[in-house]
């Protein structure tokens, strides 16, 4: 059980607060922006391996496990079974973006169907690509299964970018997406979504 050194862990993971120049809103004080997305693999290795041989992201560090054999920290932390362990989390920076939280986790109560978009609490994460043939041909060659596409929005807001899913080995899905010249709301637009300098 290491409580203490979980929560350091979690503290310093944690946006700063006081950080100057970003504009605050009426919600939560001091938010600048997604520190990181996390998300959880059945194989702590095969999914550092995935992520930094596939789509390029660079391990920084690994931290765990934490546990709490009798009290109810876990439930209290973060809303999860009693007896569940966090076996271990891999935090992974990937290009220009959030970084990515592995966990692998362990609990009596553990759910192993990956979610689809159309389910509550059903995700994805898009992983900009400069040339999205390219990387589509890449993760086909790479044996990822890959949906439609490279699929082209030509009509409203979105018009000039090109999506394709494919999933992991593990059946998360990714998504990879592109629009070198911008998107047409862009001409009109009071805030701009994030995008990677090109």
């Amino acid at each position: 059980m290491k409580i203490f050194a979980m929560a350091a862990a979690c503290a310093a993971l944690c946006l700063s607060a006081g950080s100057a120049g970003a504009a605050e809103t009426a919600g939560i004080p001091g938010v600048r922006g997604i520190d990181h997305i996390g998300f959880t693999v059945p194989d702590i290795d095969q999914g550092v391996n995935f992520f930094r041989d596939v789509m390029g992201c660079t391990e920084a560090m690994r931290f765990g496990p934490f546990s709490d054999d009798k009290g109810t920290f876990m439930k209290d932390l973060v809303n999860v079974d009693p007896r569940a362990v966090i076996k271990q989390i891999a935090m992974m920076r990937c290009g220009d973006g959030s970084n990515i939280e592995l966990f692998q986790y362990s609990a009596p109560d553990q759910k192993t169907v990956m979610p689809r978009n159309s389910d509550y609490g059903g995700f994805h994460i898009a992983f900009y690509v400069k040339d999205i043939k390219a990387a589509v041909d890449k993760a086909k060659a790479l044996g990822l299964k890959t949906f439609m596409g490279p699929f082209e929005l030509k009509e409203g807001p979105a018009a000039g970018q090109a999506i394709t899913y494919v999933l992991t080995p593990w059946g998360m899905q990714l998504e990879l997406i592109s629009y070198p010249d911008g998107m047409a709301y862009e001409k009109n637009a009071k805030t701009r979504l994030w995008a990677p300098q090109n």
